[in-house]
Formats: C-alpha cells, sequence, structure tokens
C-alpha cells in the first residue's frame, strides 16, 4: 500500500483492494507483493522480443510439427503488427495459425491471409440477433469473412462454444451445419468447446465480476449428440481442440 504512488490501495476486511479509478497500472506494487497475490497480467513487447520469445520455442516446433498461433483478444484488431510478425515467422519457416472471432474487415483479412497457414476461426451463432445480444454485434461480416477465407487454399478449424440455451440447441447446431455444408470449402476441423468459468479468476484480479448466472455447458450426453451430428453429416469433429 505505501508503494502505491496514486494510493489506489485500500485495506478492507476482504483484504487490499484496488481502486482503478485512481491505479495506472505501474505494477509497482506487484513487484514487492511478497506472496504474489498481486501480479501484472501482461506487459507490451517489441517486435523483436515477441521474435525472440518465439526463436526459443523453434525445437520444440520442429519436433511436435507445431507452430506459433497468434491470439488474443483478437489479433486482428491490430493488422499491421500482426502482418509484419506473420511476414517475419514465414521467413524463418515457422508455421503461423491466426486465431480469431472473424470480425474485422475483409480487407484486414484479404492482407493477412497470404501470410498465414491456419485459421481457428469462432463460430458463435447463425442467428444474427441473437448473436448480437450474447456477442454485441451482428454476424454477418463474421459470416462472410468465413466464406471468404473458405474460397482460398488456407487451412481453417472452426470452433463452437457449446452454451445450453444459447447455441447448444437443436436449431442452430442444424443452421451451422447447414452454413457449414455452403461453403466452398470445408473445415479442416470442427471443435466443439463446452462453456467453462474460467475466467472467473481474471475478472477478480480486474475488480470486476464475473456474471454467468444461468450458463452452462450442455451435458456429457449433449456434447456427445451434437458431436455424433457433425460426424454425421461428414465433418471431421471433436470435443475440445
Amino acid at each position: 500500500m505505501d508503494i502505491c504512488p496514486e494510493n489506489a490501495l485500500v485495506l478492507t476486511a476482504e483484504g487490499i483492494q484496488t481502486d482503478f479509478a485512481k491505479c495506472k497500472v505501474c505494477g509497482k506494487c506487484a513487484v514487492v507483493c511478497p506472496t504474489k497475490a498481486m501480479e501484472m497480467s501482461g506487459r507490451e513487447y517489441s517486435e523483436e522480443e515477441v521474435m525472440s520469445a518465439i526463436r526459443k520455442e523453434t525445437a520444440i516446433m520442429d519436433s511436435s510439427g507445431g507452430g506459433v498461433t497468434f491470439s488474443g483478444g483478437e489479433p486482428l484488431a491490430y493488422p499491421q503488427e500482426l502482418k509484419r510478425l506473420l511476414l517475419r515467422c514465414g521467413e524463418e519457416g515457422i508455421h503461423r495459425a491466426v486465431d480469431t472471432s472473424g470480425y474485422a474487415k475483409e480487407s484486414v483479412i484479404e492482407d493477412i491471409l497470404p501470410h498465414t497457414d491456419l485459421f481457428l476461426y469462432d463460430l458463435k451463432h447463425l442467428d444474427t440477433d441473437i448473436h448480437k445480444k450474447w456477442v454485441g454485434v451482428d454476424n454477418a461480416l463474421i459470416l462472410e469473412n468465413l466464406r471468404f477465407i473458405a474460397e482460398s487454399d488456407k487451412a481453417y478449424h472452426i470452433r463452437i462454444p457449446l452454451i445450453e440455451e444459447v447455441n447448444a440447441t437443436d436449431e442452430n447446431i442444424s443452421a451451422t451445419i447447414d452454413f457449414l455444408k455452403s461453403l466452398k470449402r470445408a473445415p479442416d476441423r470442427v471443435g466443439l468447446l463446452p462453456y467453462h468459468s474460467i475466467a472467473t479468476n481474471k475478472y477478480e484480479k480486474l475488480g470486476r465480476v464475473y456474471d454467468d448466472e444461468g450458463v452452462s455447458a450442455p451435458t456429457k450426453e449433449r456434447q456427445l449428440e451434437i458431436l455424433n451430428i457433425f460426424t454425421d453429416n461428414g465433418f471431421n469433429a471433436v470435443i475440445g481442440g
């Protein structure tokens, strides 16, 4: 508390609390915290620092056949920085995957596509209104960008977060399959990702409330049923991944 230059830390009955209106995220409290209960969740890296971190893993990549995945957040929100890193990885023969929601201008997708080996693409809901309710934007741009990727020769995986009574319904699963079948080229894999609440601790560190009341994963039986629907329709589908 004493080291905070903004006096943003207050001792309460629940422990030390942070006033985020005052906090400037200088990280001094995290440096001196003896139990590491406070820590910095991230920092800015230069392009060279990122490449240096990637190169340290190339031996593992070579032995496993893996590569580097640019994720987030949303990597397409930083298209220039992303493209430079993709180019540099390509020059060094490193496999490049981009993990994205697909919510970006088509020109951004078009610009990075030649420098990406694999897209990991979220597909949350096929109904525009329901998508907007849960995600905050409609899905028109996302679906159009997916069509664009499917018309290229780039590998892509679809990942579907399965949430009970939100998108794990018969109607949405059927609509999703119909849409994927309408694409010029099928995804290499469909990953079914049951909902989880791992983000709870992250919210707590940010002083925010993680509100997932009424939100849950489908039962194991329902997950398997959805998996079988996809495989029966000719897709390479897995739970997870």
